[in-house]
């Protein structure tokens, strides 16, 4: 019993947290009127990838330095940059 017990209430002592990092959960707490360790424990979950709630990622790391020369394509861009001169008169 004491062992389930134990693993149902699992407390950890995090150290060295960077002042920034300190700041903007304290801040986020302050802000939703929670408490810091609700907020942190939210922010530990989706960090994790456990959340139902899916944080936009903005890393395109899986497609940069991908671009393959194309020459259709730069066909079609450069038809783009050129100057109708009907159109200008």
């Amino acid at each position: 019993m004491a062992c389930n017990a134990y693993n149902e209430c699992m407390q950890y002592t995090i150290r060295n947290v960077p002042d920034y990092l300190d700041a903007a959960l304290r801040g986020a707490a302050r802000q939703q009127g929670k408490s810091l360790n609700e907020v942190t424990i939210e922010v530990l979950t989706r960090g994790a990838g456990l959340s139902e709630r899916r944080c936009r990622q903005r890393d395109l790391h899986d497609i940069a330095g991908s671009w393959r020369k194309d020459a259709d394509f730069d066909s079609a861009l450069a038809a783009q940059d050129t100057i109708d001169e009907e159109m200008w008169r």
